[in-house]
């Protein structure tokens, strides 16, 4: 059994606000990634390319779990890479003014083999980043 990656980040926001954040797909393309086809129901499909016109990298998800203003889980692969999956979730906890926003990679390891790019520091620094330096300053504006 692989170890999860595991970031936590504490932002300066209701977490109804950072809920919208992390579900709609408007505010999405303003500090995550542009996902056309998102739809906030269990078992739809969802699917994006890293930022550019390169379209590199396809990633796929499929939601798994709602629990409104407290979590959403979705599968996490790359569908021309490999068949394996990883799953990703997000956790929300109010904390009187501030959010406490707990992001778990579980499985990183079905994707050991497809490289440095998806190693597990690539993905520790990718989502620390991604949270920090993204959807943090986005959620203080």
């Amino acid at each position: 059994m692989s170890i999860p990656i595991i970031v936590q980040y504490k932002v300066n926001a209701p977490v109804e606000k950072v809920w919208k954040a992390l579900t709609d797909k408007e505010e999405m393309k303003s500090w995550y990634f542009n996902i056309t086809d998102f739809e906030l129901e269990v078992g739809k499909q969802f699917n994006f390319y890293e930022p550019g016109e390169a379209h590199k990298y396809h990633h796929q998800g499929e939601i798994l779990e709602i629990v409104p203003n407290r979590k959403l889980k979705h599968t996490w692969s790359y569908p021309d890479f490999t068949e394996e999956k990883t799953v990703v979730t997000w956790e929300l906890l109010q904390k009187e003014d501030e959010t406490v926003i707990t992001l778990i990679h579980e499985n990183i390891d079905n994707f050991k083999d497809l490289g440095e790019n998806f190693s597990r520091k690539s993905f520790a620094e990718g989502w620390s980043g991604i949270i920090n330096q993204s959807l943090k300053p986005y959620l203080e504006k």
